[in-house]
This record gives structure tokens, sequence and C-alpha cells, in this order.
């Protein structure tokens, strides 16, 4: 699809076929593309659990106010914003910083200072790291929805769920913040897709500094 009408046709879906799949082919392709979005230093702080049993998305359900399209939709994500993917010897930082020395744009003896630029911007703080993952991860969130959307599938963002009791109930590292959760497939037949909604005007976006 144009980019435009991926944008201008996308919509959170309620309802969705649970008679119609997500094949992993198409799924592997959604978040494949996915993998291109944006992340502070490239260290991409995300991961996905992928949802498909039924048992496994009925205990979700029961922890997320028993949302129909959370058992009824082929495929639930789980987003998972990795707070310490910034640290000295995570897999994030050091896959990034062997990227780095192999370009030429730093050399080995440079990871300290490296280290501590990272740490300046995302780990000075609990509050830093937890909002250096969840905005990471919420780019790539976002690109799953467009990437969907391209091949056809509906999603819809949820964030009304019991984020421990979700954590708890899937085992999920402290390390981890489940920003949200995404229901992934098709349109249940008959459904009635409610118009665009309304989004405020550039002039109420654009915030003016003062001179």
């Amino acid at each position: 699809m144009d980019f435009q009408d991926v944008m201008r046709s996308r919509r959170a879906v309620n309802f969705f076929a649970p008679d119609r799949d997500v094949p992993p082919e198409d799924l592997d392709k959604i978040l494949e593309t996915a993998t291109r979005a944006p992340s502070g230093f490239n260290l991409q702080p995300w991961k996905v659990a992928v949802l498909r049993e039924p048992a496994q998305k009925a205990k979700l359900r029961a922890l997320a106010w028993d949302q129909p399209k959370v058992t009824e939709a082929p495929v639930i994500l789980m987003f998972l914003a990795d707070t310490e993917a910034w640290k000295l010897y995570s897999p994030s930082f050091e896959r990034q910083f062997s990227y780095l020395v192999e370009t030429g744009h730093f050399k080995p003896e440079d990871r300290d200072a490296f280290a501590a630029s990272v740490k300046s911007l995302y780990g000075e703080t609990p509050e830093k790291s937890l909002a250096f993952a969840v905005k990471n991860t919420a780019f790539f969130a976002m690109t799953v929805m467009y990437a969907a959307a391209d091949l056809g599938y509906v999603t819809h963002p949820m964030d009304g769920f019991d984020h421990d009791g979700v954590r708890g109930a899937f085992s999920i590292p402290d390390t981890f913040w489940i920003p949200l959760l995404m229901a992934v497939g098709h349109m249940k037949p008959g459904t009635d897709v409610a118009p665009p909604k309304w989004r405020f005007d550039l002039d109420d976006i654009t915030y003016k500094l003062p001179d």
C-alpha cells in the first residue's frame, strides 16, 4: 500500500475473525519490517512475545479486562521494553559497540567512553531507563501496526491490562516493562469500521517557544 493509504486507512479494530489466521511467514515479515524502526544509539531495547495458543490467550484475557479480542484474534503480541539494554555488557550494548568498531566509528579502547555517554542519557535514574526502554519500544510497536496494515491485516494496541499480573503469570523478568499488547488478525465480517477520529490541526500541535 501507499504510505498515505496505510496512515489514513489504519484503524484500531475491536472485532477479529477467529477463523482467519496470520501465517507465520506473514508475521515474520511484519516483525522484520518493524525492526527497521529507529532507536536511541541503535540499542533496539525491545522484545516481542507471540501468543497463539488458546490457553495462553485465555490466561492473558483474564488479566486484560476480559477483552474478547484477546482470545478472538489469532495473534497477540506482547511488547517488552528492556530497561537495561543501555548497560555495559548487555547484548544490545555489545552488539552495537561491536558494530561501531567494525565500521570504524570507534576503537576498542573507546568502550568506556561510549558506555559513559549511553549511561548519561539512559541510565542515571530508573526513570530515565524506563523512558528509554518504553519510548523506543513504542517506535517498534507503531511500526508493527503500519507493517501489518501494509500486508492487509488489522491490529489493536491495548494498554488495558494488569501489568504486574501479566508479568507474574508469564514469568516476565523485572528488567522488562510491558508497554502494550497488540491484537493482529483479520477484521470480523460484518464489522462496521468507525470513521476516522478527529485530529488536532497543525496550529494546535505547534508549540511556539518564548523569545
